[in-house]
């Protein structure tokens, strides 16, 4: 299935990210009884421009994640390519090691944040949240005063310069998250990727992280990909939204028409089961 933004679908130039028949299928443990693959990904088409912002919802074991990790090069796929602003980062034609190495994957890197689900695991608790929010600049080799923009980038999520010198068990789960978020963005990407970063989160900080993940966007005009089984922070952050449903993109839209109108009856049925939206 193809999924486009209708408002931006005119744009000239190549996309800021384009999927072409990507698919993702693990091969069966040796011994197995069926022996046969299972597919995570159906061979998918996804179509970003600039100032785009998608979210992917769905149940548990969707696809919503397999798709993130291909889209962000963090696996490799079984049928099909990703391209970013026209040059292809991964594809199934051999290792995903060997497609994005050297130049092409630090170049990806410099304009790609992405931001985990569980902000305990996602820190390297032997290190200070300094050195944890200046790794990308380190590894892509960014020059300039390294401490000076980790203060600034910790200012500007929301915790004091000086959070630079405690470490992650010093820190409460919305402060971690926040830690994290810095890192996504302290090497100014342009498109922003986040897996279920609220899920870990209790309700109160879950609304303050999403406040600023709104902020943030408009202040630095992020492209954005957001993976959730919320659809109410769906719905405050993306305007368009694919459901998946079995590995399969199966409803796609404006975010408002698909919650207020759905058209599959899986996203009817996901709709259904989930808490009420915000202003419900």
């Amino acid at each position: 299935m193809t999924v486009q933004n209708p408002d931006t679908a005119w744009f000239p130039g190549p996309p800021l990210l384009q999927a072409v028949g990507l698919g993702r299928s693990y091969h069966a443990p040796r011994g197995a009884a069926n022996g046969r693959a299972r597919t995570a990904l159906s061979p998918t088409d996804l179509v970003m421009h600039d100032g785009d912002s998608l979210g992917i919802v769905g149940e548990s074991g969707s696809g919503k994640t397999t798709l993130v990790r291909l889209l962000t090069a963090l696996d490799a796929p079984s049928s099909g390519r990703v391209d970013f602003h026209g040059q292809t980062i991964v594809s199934a034609e051999g290792s995903v090691r060997k497609q994005i190495r050297g130049k092409t994957l630090n170049w990806f890197r410099q304009h790609t944040g992405v931001v985990f689900q569980d902000p305990y695991a996602s820190l390297d608790p032997r290190m200070s949240v300094g050195r944890i929010i200046a790794e990308p600049l380190i590894g892509l080799g960014v020059a300039g005063d390294r401490r000076a923009r980790v203060r600034e980038v910790l200012v500007q999520v929301g915790l004091p310069a000086d959070f630079s010198e405690r470490y992650p068990h010093q820190l409460s789960g919305g402060q971690r998250q926040r830690v994290a978020i810095a890192r996504a963005i302290v090497h100014r990407p342009t498109l922003l990727v986040g897996d279920e970063p609220l899920s870990a989160l209790d309700v109160t900080v879950r609304a303050q992280i999403l406040e600023l993940l709104v902020s943030l966007r408009a202040e630095l005009g992020l492209s954005l990909i957001m993976v959730s089984h919320d659809l109410g922070v769906v719905q405050e952050l993306c305007d368009t939204v694919a459901v998946m449903h079995e590995g399969q993109i199966v409803e796609h839209g404006p975010t408002a028409r698909v919650f207020a109108t759905p058209e599959h009856p899986y996203t009817s049925r996901l709709l259904a089961s989930a808490l009420p939206l915000p202003g419900a």
